[in-house]
């Protein structure tokens, strides 16, 4: 921290004078510029080769179509998508598939932050770049396991253009390159200013966003020998609610289509309404009020039915009063604030030496809203048969009848059914991330070099509010301290003491020192021959402490990472031009970890020109995935699933079909932390065709094949599921189970799981395939200018190999449910997109596609084919056929430029306002999946801006 510190003061005194079409590219569309040194590990200017260089070779090339698959996406393009954020603009990339994290998603470890998954193989195996370096991660693991970098911290005013490697790039980049690599490279230099304004808002309601953004900087290198650049961001977006939406996004009520009522207040799927509802009891152990196992008469009300509830009744429970808790509290998208600052001054020293530093700060801030806690919570302390005495036990009313109780006059407990409408429950979590890098690159003989210095640190606080103490709960419930029937006449006093304020700093650090070099060697017929070599040491650190440390508060995961490490690597590039028509590229990396060893990633690609507009490539390489601190370090997480018990027939039989048996309740599950675990390798394959016919109409045809062995992952907690259900026992070795409250209306049946634990193990392999289509033409019908792309990419195969040998597929289904939090693997993505330009307007329209998907995971439900959501019968509701529809979107954009300085700026994203997919089995939202259709939840959305350049 102090070292990041210092790096920031000094260059904020130097950075201080200067404060005052188609959507992607299968190639870079201009020569990268001499003066930026970050595309790869290596991006020095050469004589002998031309000055550019693509992500995923470590030499500048002549020919920008390299053996390996790369799309660009320009500045430009980017303006043209209507995307405001870096976060959109990647993941709206076809190859961006299972595991990905949208903004949206709240209900996650990693809620405030955004992440992108090639070849769906989630976001741990993506690596992510700023100007050919890493970045620091973000300070809280996906999934309490998987490390990433959130795409919020990357300004989206300096972008020059983004590159995505998909392809295997461990020979260059080390570990975590296997999916492939996202480079976001910013601009180089800039001369002049600008700035945009901007404003949005939802059709349906909500979401109302503003956006400005400027930049300014000058100097020429040539004369002035220097440039500078400074750019400022900052982007408000208000939230959206459930209950501005339709049936059936505003509740988890689906009876009236078949499905189960997951409306909070019937007793007996322990989810109380803010009214509570109480039962006449016993305790099973004499004086513990945890322990309320027989009703000896039907639920009631503890008073009317306010709160936007309303009186139901039910045979064999009683009256309570239900309650939407969706309508109520429910958002679709949370209030979200982003900005910052970013400055960049380069010298030209002399004619072959420049240098630059550049600062950055970006900070991230949301709000997010949940529902109030339930008194009947599993984790945890199982409170879910907590009862009210008759006589209170504690406080200044010792011995006197509890006012709680109705039943206290009788001496008879009260079951307690009640949610915390008075202790409202809000999150916010506020990331910050500073970054420096200084750069000098140039000459030395027949070497060009390259060595930066990268300083980066990000840190986030959180803040949790609403979130009951189990001590003061236990307090609050034998003196009678709380007034459970009028929850509006307790103390701000007793709030705060049932529910303090939490909140914990996480933080992580990657501070890094990369040297390249390349030079020609010799002469081949088909050109120079090149030679790049690199070597990089760097110090990785990650401290997120524990919100929930000693158990005290009911409902909240325990999550805690910390560890940190350092690594060090050297590699090699050689590539050789052996005819006019075929070039060959060899590589390699040593990587050494002071945490898990050492590791050798090799590759070699080819690529043949049989026609000057057809060429024919493909590589071959190996890669790794270091364990993360989540995985090796001294840590552990609990998360939460949903389970619907509905599916274990005989489970629901032996409870006569109740709601205990049959309504979808949060199971929690428990991974620590294993200091042995092994790296994940990776074998990755390439084979495609390029050909170019015309001037005005290029494709590209890709096959990729990825093999993953020593796959880290949690115990298969979806096999102890089903094994616990078929027989009371997990059936895993090292996996263990704590049991739920009991059924108190099916004695001596199976009582349903709480929470299961286990601990990291290297125990799969996996394998995925498929292909990737690029399609780009552009045409000139006299002053009017056409260009369009189609991109996209289907996967053939997703499989998970256990192992016992039995192979879980997950390609069009909503599976690995619990790696992609349920958003599950569609088969098919693309997007279609068409610009018109004439004189001085501009006109986008892109069409996203996402295909549908079975309702079914093989890593849960009861087995291969299974319905993930069924009703108490067992079988599928709405839709019958057990399958998730297509999702299909089309975004418009338009600009028109009314003079050289002044443009103004429209779009209408989902401009047909097609409504998601109804999604009942995705927990990370209800019933629509945000990571596919998040924009049909938003639904038709309007923004207008202006551009004002000088």
């Amino acid at each position: 921290m102090t070292r990041n510190k210092l790096a920031l003061s000094l260059a904020g005194l130097l950075l201080a004078p200067i404060a005052g079409t188609a959507f992607a590219q299968s190639t870079p569309a201009t020569t990268q510029d001499a003066s930026q040194n970050q595309a790869a590990p290596s991006q020095a200017n050469t004589k002998q080769l031309q000055t550019i260089t693509v992500t995923g070779s470590a030499l500048p090339r002549v020919d920008t179509e390299t053996p390996s698959p790369v799309t660009v996406i320009t500045a430009q393009q980017i303006a043209r998508s209507g995307f405001t954020t870096i976060s959109d603009v990647v993941r709206s990339i076809s190859a961006d598939n299972s595991g990905s994290i949208p903004n949206a998603f709240t209900n996650g470890f990693a809620a405030g932050a955004s992440g992108v998954a090639l070849r769906g193989l989630t976001v741990n195996s993506t690596l992510v770049l700023i100007d050919g370096h890493r970045a620091a991660s973000y300070p809280v693991s996906d999934d309490g396991e998987r490390s990433f970098v959130d795409l919020n911290t990357i300004p989206i005013a300096a972008v020059e253009r983004i590159e995505v490697l998909k392809d295997g790039a461990s020979s260059l980049y080390g570990a975590d390159a296997i999916a492939g690599v996202v480079n976001i490279i910013l601009k180089p230099g800039y001369q002049g200013v600008e700035g945009t304004a901007d404003i949005g808002n939802s059709q349906h309601g909500g979401g109302f966003t503003k956006k400005a953004t400027f930049l300014a900087g000058g100097g020429d290198l040539d004369t002035d020998h220097y440039n500078a650049y400074f750019s400022a961001q900052y982007e408000m977006d208000n939230p959206i609610y459930n209950r501005t939406r339709d049936y059936p996004y505003n509740t988890k009520d689906l009876s009236g289509i078949g499905g189960p009522n997951g409306a909070w207040g019937n007793p007996a799927t322990f989810a109380g309404s803010t009214v509570g509802a109480v039962a006449p009891g016993t305790v099973a152990a004499g004086g513990n009020t945890l322990t309320g196992a027989t009703q000896v008469g039907p639920w009631q009300p503890l008073g009317a039915c306010t709160n936007g509830t309303q009186l139901t009744t039910t045979t064999g429970v009683g009256s309570y009063c239900q309650q939407n808790q969706v309508a109520q509290y429910g958002e679709v998208q949370p209030q979200t604030e982003q900005g910052g600052l970013y400055g960049r001054v380069t010298f030209k020293i002399n004619d072959t030496t420049k240098a630059y530093l550049s600062v950055g700060y970006m900070e991230s801030k949301m709000w997010a809203q949940f529902t109030p806690q339930q008194v009947q919570v599993s984790t945890p302390n199982n409170t879910n048969n907590i009862a009210l005495p008759p006589i209170l036990t504690s406080g200044p009313n010792k011995g006197q009848l509890n006012p709680n109780d109705p039943f206290a006059a009788q001496d008879e407990y009260a079951l307690l059914n009640y949610a915390f409408g008075d202790i409202p429950q809000d999150n916010t979590y506020n990331n910050h991330n500073a970054r420096v890098v200084g750069d000098i690159s140039g000459e030395v003989g027949e070497w060009n070099y390259d060595a930066a210095l990268v300083l980066n640190h990000d840190w986030l606080t959180t803040q949790q509010s609403g979130f009951i103490s189990y001590p003061a709960l236990l307090n609050a419930v034998s003196s009678g301290s709380y007034n459970f029937i009028n929850p509006s006449a307790n103390s701000a006093a007793e709030i705060a003491a049932l529910s303090p304020n939490l909140s914990k700093q996480s933080t992580s650090d990657l501070d890094s020192l990369d040297l390249s070099a390349n030079r020609s060697l010799f002469d081949l017929p088909g050109g120079s021959a090149g030679l790049a070599v690199g070597a990089q040491f760097r110090y990785e650190a990650q401290n997120d402490p524990a919100l929930n440390p000693d158990d005290l508060y009911q409902g909240l995961g325990i999550a805690q990472t910390k560890g940190d490490r350092n690594v060090s690597g050297a590699y090699a590039e050689f590539d050789m031009p052996l005819l006019d028509s075929l070039e060959v590229d060899a590589s390699g990396r040593f990587d050494h970890y002071s945490d898990v060893g050492n590791n050798f990633s090799p590759k070699v690609g080819f690529k043949w020109k049989p026609l000057d507009w057809v060429a024919i490539r493909g590589t071959f390489s190996k890669g790794f995935r270091a364990p993360s601190f989540a995985e090796n370090g001294s840590s552990s997480a609990e998360g939460f699933v949903t389970l619907n018990p509905a599916q274990y027939t005989n489970f629901v039989n032996a409870h006569g079909g109740d709601a205990y048996s049959t309504v979808p309740y949060s199971l929690a599950e428990y991974t620590v932390a294993n200091p042995n675990i092994k790296p994940e390798k990776a074998t990755n394959f390439t084979f495609g065709v390029v050909v170019q016919p015309t001037s005005w109409l290029n494709a590209s045809l890709d096959y990729y094949d990825i093999k993953k062995t020593n796959v880290i992952t949690g115990p298969d907690f979806g096999d102890a599921i089903n094994n616990y259900f078929a027989t009371g026992q997990t059936g895993i070795t090292g996996v263990t189970v704590i049991p739920d409250a009991a059924d108190n209306s099916a004695k001596g049946a199976l009582i349903r799981p709480a929470e299961f634990i286990g601990e990291y193990i290297n125990a799969n392999s996996l394998k995925t395939d498929g292909i990737d289509l690029d399609l780009q033409g552009h045409w000139d019908f006299g002053s009017i200018h056409y260009v369009s792309e189609l991109q996209g990419t289907e996967i053939f195969n997703w499989r998970m190999v256990l192992p016992n040998g039995q192979v879980e597929s997950f390609v069009g289904t909503q599976g690995p449910y619990n790696l992609s939090s349920g958003a599950g693997t569609p088969r098919t993505k693309g997007s279609w997109s068409n610009t018109v330009s004439y004189g001085p307007a501009s006109v986008t329209a892109t069409l996203y596609y996402t295909s549908g998907f079975a309702e079914t995971a093989e890593d849960v439900g009861v087995g291969p084919g299974s319905c993930l959501e069924t009703n108490a019968a067992g079988t599928a509701f709405l839709p019958s056929s057990c399958y998730i529809g297509s999702f299909t979107d089309l975004d418009l954009t338009g600009s028109y430029a009314i003079n050289s300085h002044v443009s103004i700026t429209a779009s209408i994203m989902n401009a047909l306002d097609r409504k998601p997919p109804f999604d009942p089995a995705d927990y990370a939202a209800v019933n629509y999946n945000p990571t596919y259709s998040y924009a049909g939840i938003v639904g038709r959305f309007y923004n207008l801006g202006v551009k004002v350049k000088f």
